[in-house]
This record gives structure tokens, sequence and C-alpha cells, in this order.
């Protein structure tokens, strides 16, 4: 079976749009939340910074070793994950007949090939896979500019490369969010697969998702609660 891309109803060209745009916004509010409405993404930011500064005085650091460890196995995980999700979706792009006769009947579905509806979760998953890898490699910067941190609280030099790691830890976050982001958005291109509005309804499923739990999440007002 052959993809034909010129084949694509407007209506679905606009549904891939919208899909894109929330994508986007969604990334852009989640990291840039306006002032008097913080994100749990942009909340989390100032506990790695406190997080960093604790640690100069902490004896022994081995529970700060453990975490940094810990987020590293974490991003290895989702990019394993995403390789195999990416080989899945290739995997049904190379036998899009079959599955093509499958879908054929559903009375709800038409428009493009499963072939073609596939290409945006494949690349949602591989931009997920990209943030995931380049995440795991700064929270590994981050562990050596952590042991290059002084072990003694005077030392000038201590709360400065404290505050090195903390900002890479910051940047290593942001991506990994940005692929759990990306994964969010790929399980909503799945939407296609029941047609445009079954696009659109992932689409508001997956950005209502990412919304609440970033903006009004039961976790979000235990984040703001930083006095007792």
């Amino acid at each position: 079976m052959t993809m034909n891309l010129g084949a694509i109803p407007l209506i679905d060209l606009v549904m891939l749009a919208l899909l894109a745009l929330a994508w986007l916004a969604s990334g852009w509010f989640s990291e840039r939340p306006p002032r008097g409405l913080p994100s749990v993404s942009w909340l989390m930011e100032d506990y790695r910074r406190d997080w960093m500064r604790t640690f100069v005085t902490r004896q022994p650091r081995i529970f700060d070793a453990t975490l940094i460890d810990s987020l590293r196995q974490g991003t290895a995980f989702f990019a394993s994950a995403c390789m195999i999700a990416i080989g899945g979706g290739v995997a049904v792009i190379g036998n899009a007949a079959a599955v093509q006769r499958l879908a054929d009947e559903l009375p709800i579905t038409g428009g493009p090939d499963v072939a073609v509806k596939m290409l945006p979760v494949i690349g949602f998953l591989a931009n997920a896979l990209l943030k995931f890898v380049w995440a795991h490699r700064l929270f590994g910067y981050c562990s050596i500019l952590m042991a290059a941190v002084p072990n003694d609280p005077g030392d000038p030099l201590a709360f400065h490369r404290a505050g090195q790691a903390a900002e890479i830890n910051i940047t290593a976050a942001k991506s990994f969010n940005r692929g759990l982001r990306s994964i969010y958005y790929a399980l909503a291109a799945l939407g296609w697969l029941l047609g445009p509005w079954g696009l659109l309804a992932g689409t508001v499923l997956a950005t209502g998702i990412l919304i609440r739990r970033e903006f009004a999440s039961h976790s979000r007002r235990v984040i703001l609660s930083r006095e007792p």
C-alpha cells in the first residue's frame, strides 16, 4: 500500500493543525505561565534550586546521588518505551493493508489510509525519544557537576557550582517534560484512526489533562503550600 498524502481532506488538515497548535501552546503556557498562575513545572524549578542549595551542606550525599540516578533511570525507561512504540508504528505502516481492512469495517472511519494516520503518532514519539535521550544526558551532566561541588560549604565555589547543577537539572527536567507532553499528543493523534472528529476529541482530552495537571491539580496545591 502506498501513502497518498495529497488525498487528505481539508477537515483532517484543520484537525491536524489544531493538534500541532495545542501541543505547542500547552508547552508554552506550562513553561511560561501567567505571573499570577504558576504551573507545576515552573514551581518545581524553585524546589530544584532549593535541593542543590541543601545539597551543599548535606552529609553524606548518598541520598542526592540516589535521586539523580533515579531521574536518569526514568528517562532511560521512557526512551526505551518510545523506541519500542516507534517500531510498532513502523510495523503498522509496513503492514498497512491488513490494518486497513480492519479499519474499513468501522463505519466511523474515513479519509486517509491508516499508514498516513500513523505518521503524526510516530512523529510525536520520535520527538519524545529525542527529548528523553537529551534529558538523560543532561541529568548525567548534572551528576558530574554535583560531584564537583566542594564538601566545604565555606568554599567560595560550593554554592556557585551547586547553582550550576541546579540550572542543568532544570533544563533536563524541561526536556523530560517535553518528552512526556509529546507522548500525550501521540496518544491524541491515535484518535485520527476514528476520523477527524476522533482526532479533535483526542486533542481536547490530552490538552485538558495536561492543563489540569499543571494548573488545577491537587499536587499543585500541595507544592504551593511552602509555608508550615
